[in-house]
């Protein structure tokens, strides 16, 4: 499948965009980058420019659900001691049972809106014949790790995952699957693995590796599957610097062997200083198949020499098919967009 990109990878966009709408979304990336993408996503502008955060919403408004007001708030803190954030903890009302119909996150919705507008500019020629609709979706692991009491993820978990499920049914049933791809966006599991958060009553790698594989079974075979691993970056830095890809490589070939249908593709972030080998080798023991791409997120603003030292670092261990950013765009300086999105294009048309 993908024995030529080696020489020009392509160019893979995580999600989200610093842009006003998805149309300029859609038409910048295009002009920018059109013959390098094979699918593209809507920026996720509005409600989703902060990721996961108005989910904290969803869950409080919950009828199970209630503030936590006598826990002391979670504090999201990152690499170097900076607390991006104060998260109010959320937990089930006593007696109560959450039901996957109780939240209502809108992603199905949204992803069919936004179908709406990229089917448009196809059918107009702004968007390449064949480039296909990327629908990001955070797993439901990642609103239930930053919002919930320990205690309570266990029994939220099971029903937040069939409402994540059902509004990929929905999405499924609405539009053709040969023209759309879902991407899953695997943070909180990766910082849990990393001992980020407190722990629970399950395993973190036990329930992490079990929600992945049910809602990556969930996507009809038929369209394109992929997974992004993320170390966070509300503020444009990272909550954890990795020592190295062996984590990324160890949960990705758990993914692979847990999930029952063919995944398409895997995104992998790479921070800005690490142009060694210590970095990559770990990579080459990643165990995919011929039918899954390997896409990493080694563009930094303003480093061109260091976004091609990193590719070649990589290149030297694991066969790279795809570059991009470490995770989406839109929480950075939107000044400096312009030049990170021209820095995919100089990396694919060097090569």
């Amino acid at each position: 499948m993908s024995a030529d990109r080696n020489q020009q990878p392509i160019v893979h966009f995580v999600g989200s965009i610093p842009l006003a709408d998805s149309e300029t979304v859609f038409r910048d990336l295009c002009s920018a980058v059109g013959p390098h993408i094979i699918r593209l996503p809507d920026g996720e502008t509005g409600i989703r420019k902060s990721w996961i955060r108005f989910l904290q919403d969803v869950l409080a408004d919950a009828p199970s659900i209630e503030l936590a007001d006598d826990v002391p708030p979670f504090l999201f803190t990152q690499h170097d001691g900076k607390v991006v954030r104060e998260i109010t903890r959320l937990r089930i009302i006593a007696g109560a049972e959450p039901k996957a119909e109780e939240f209502v996150t809108g992603y199905a919705d949204m992803a069919i809106d936004s179908w709406g507008t990229f089917q448009r500019l196809q059918d107009e020629g702004a968007i390449p014949a064949n480039v296909k609709f990327q629908i990001s979706i955070p797993t439901p692991i990642a609103p239930c790790y930053n919002n919930m009491v320990p205690e309570d993820r266990a029994t939220l978990l099971p029903e937040l995952t069939k409402h994540f499920t059902g509004e990929v049914a929905k999405i499924a049933e609405a539009l053709p699957h040969d023209r759309i791809a879902i991407q899953w966006d695997v943070c909180q599991e990766v910082l849990a693995w990393e001992g980020y958060y407190d722990e629970g009553p399950v395993d973190f790698r036990s329930e992490t590796l079990g929600v992945l594989a049910a809602i990556g079974d969930a996507v009809p075979t038929d369209i394109e599957l992929g997974y992004h691993l993320c170390y966070g970056s509300p503020a444009d830095e990272h909550m954890v610097l990795p020592k190295d890809s062996g984590l990324m490589v160890e949960m990705t070939n758990a993914i692979i062997a847990g999930v029952g249908r063919p995944i398409q593709f895997i995104h992998m972030p790479v921070i800005k200083d690490r142009t060694d080998d210590a970095y990559f080798a770990p990579m080459q023991n990643l165990e995919l198949g011929p039918e899954t791409e390997l896409y990493l997120g080694l563009i930094h603003s303003g480093d061109g020499d260091g976004d091609q030292a990193r590719l070649s670092a990589a290149r030297r261990h694991v066969r790279v098919d795809g570059i991009g950013t470490e995770c989406g765009m839109a929480r950075g300086d939107a000044d400096q967009f312009p030049a990170l999105l021209a820095a995919h294009g100089t990396v694919v048309e060097t090569l």
